[in-house]
């Protein structure tokens, strides 16, 4: 049943994106506003407090309907799986941004281009940042912000659907991932334990993830690429392994420069593989994502169906 109410999300998500501005996010948006400014005293137990209240009364509302939903019928139970991964898991969340990218570079507009990736990304004089980036330099930080982002809103929440029973895993990770961002402006107390909760959270899926990319690309070069990260000290930096198994395994170099440097640095004979990015190499990363879904859903589908044999 949780594999068919994946496929149905899934499906759903395509034919009918869930919107940027939703009333559910839009909601715990706002209750996590309201959180922050009844609960930060300038302390680090405030951030526990108020990361504790959001999280255990979505999950505790989730674990609720679905007891409800088990009451009623099984069919509910599958509306209601189906309601939560549409929720929390698709592409559409944050491929549009992609796409401009990418069609605006295949028109030749790569000031359009810059203007895109630098709204997608949101970062400080981010307009400023890439007023001078070339082609390569946009393709680079378009290609490594989609599969970060693929790992957000489609990997990181499907593994924990794979880890909890029920549909509790999906909301966890999703909350725990928008409350570590709408946080980290805070003042530093406040966002430490949203920041670390997230990153124990994320630390499984991020090199799951990772893996499925090595598995699904070139997984020579993904694991090369992997040990320079882990040689260098960036073992325990999930995204730069994510990034570093993502690149090798497209051929890429899209990790930041200066940490490759850092990895060649700190492993004696390491040269970073791969070739710049460019406007081609956009449709390879899509087929890279596209790749590891179909490992995982199939990965997926083969535990629900060695479960249901073994009944």
């Amino acid at each position: 049943m949780a594999f068919i109410a994946l496929v149905f999300a899934l499906l759903i998500e395509q034919g009918r994106p869930l919107p940027e501005r939703n009333f559910i996010h839009h909601a715990i948006a706002r209750a996590s506003e309201a959180v922050h400014r009844a609960t930060n005293a300038g302390e680090r137990q405030n951030g526990v407090l108020g990361w504790s209240l959001i999280i255990g009364s979505l999950c505790a509302l989730v674990v609720a309907l679905q007891w409800l939903a088990q009451w009623l019928h099984p069919v509910a139970v599958f509306c209601l799986h189906v309601a939560v991964l549409y929720l929390t898991i698709g592409f559409r969340q944050f491929s549009h941004a992609f796409t401009e990218v990418q069609l605006a570079l295949a028109a030749g507009d790569l000031a359009g281009a810059r203007r895109v990736l630098a709204t997608w990304i949101h970062r400080d004089a981010a307009q400023a940042q890439f007023a001078d980036a070339s082609v390569s330099d946009v393709c680079r930080t378009t290609i490594a912000h989609a599969l970060l982002a693929s790992h957000r809103h489609v990997f990181g929440p499907l593994i924990w659907y794979v880890l909890l029973p029920g549909a509790v895993g999906p909301v966890l990770y999703r909350v725990a991932d928008m409350l570590a961002r709408r946080w980290a402006q805070a003042d530093e107390p406040y966002a430490w334990w949203p920041r670390t909760a997230f990153r124990w959270i994320d630390w499984l899926p991020l090199r799951m993830t990772a893996v499925g990319f090595a598995i699904v690309g070139n997984f020579e070069d993904a694991v090369y690429a992997w040990r320079g990260a882990v040689a260098a000290g960036t073992g325990d930096d999930g995204r730069a392994l994510l990034l570093a198994s993502g690149g090798g395994a497209l051929g890429l170099r899209i990790a930041d420069p200066a940490l490759e440097a850092r990895w060649a640095a700190h492993e004696q004979g390491y040269e970073p593989a791969g070739i710049e990015p460019g406007p081609e190499s956009l449709r390879s990363a899509v087929g890279l994502v596209w790749r590891s879904v179909v490992l995982w859903i199939s990965l997926f589908a083969m535990l629900n169906a060695a479960n249901w044999l073994g009944r």
